[in-house]
């Protein structure tokens, strides 16, 4: 597991040169290797030591990961400081993780109440996906979301509370972190428009001699009207999530 940790931090950062670097200055890789320990220990349910030896791995890695976390193979916590993975989280297999992300939960319910993650998920700096929900194989979750809901599979999610903006993620390259829509922009912009849209047709109103029953019309039947309806009600109603 660990010789594939380390394929995967190679495969995925072009900062990594060789291997001594990456075994003795990469914290994320640190981290899983003292949290595979932990874990080890949690399971056969040995008292104190994994807690310890997670807080010790805080310490000198700035990455705070429950023993009781299940962490699949591969995956790669880049930079990492400031990660917290709850106690029942569970992260599959190849996914990546940035700083500060928070996989944590929304209350202090007992059994499974940490978030579960897929394989290939990429998770952005600084997001929070919070309680007992599932997210989807190859899902990308932008930089500064908060995630509260179940996520399909092959989506991406942006913005607070998350939102799918994109359906299809097979042939996205995982680290483009700067081709993810904004969501709340589009919908912003989609408003001004229709704003600028409605005070030119009250201007025409004024200066002509259209009914406001064939004003009703007119709007009706413009396509643009009503892309930007299905768009703000898809925003408005979490877009699928």
């Amino acid at each position: 597991m660990l010789i594939t940790d380390l394929r995967t931090i190679f495969e995925r950062d072009p900062a990594a040169r060789n291997w001594l670097e990456v075994l003795f200055c990469y914290p994320g890789l640190q981290a899983l290797v003292f949290h595979r320990l932990a874990h080890w220990l949690y399971k056969i349910r040995i008292p104190f030591i994994p807690r310890f030896i997670s807080h010790i791995s805080r310490f000198l890695t700035g990455i705070e990961i429950h023993p009781g976390a299940l962490i699949g193979q591969g995956v790669f916590i880049d930079h990492g400081m400031g990660v917290v993975i709850g106690e029942t989280a569970i992260v599959g297999d190849y996914a990546l993780i940035y700083q500060g992300v928070t996989l944590g939960g929304t209350g202090k319910e007992s059994g499974k109440r940490h978030p579960t993650l897929g394989s290939h998920v990429v998770v952005g700096a600084g997001a929070k996906v919070l309680g007992n929900i599932q997210i989807g194989d190859r899902v990308r979750i932008g930089a500064g979301s908060v995630v509260l809901r179940d996520v399909p599979s092959n989506t991406t999610v942006v913005g607070i509370p998350g939102r799918v903006t994109r359906q299809n993620n097979l042939n996205s390259n995982v680290l483009d972190h700067d081709k993810v829509r904004d969501v709340e922009a589009e919908v912003i912009r989609a408003l001004f428009e229709r704003v600028k849209s409605l005070e030119k047709q009250f201007e025409q109103l004024e200066q002509s001699s259209l009914s406001p029953t064939e004003l009703g019309d007119e709007l009706t039947d413009n396509s643009k009207s009503k892309n930007s309806d299905g768009m703000i009600e898809d925003f408005l109603d979490g877009a699928g999530i």
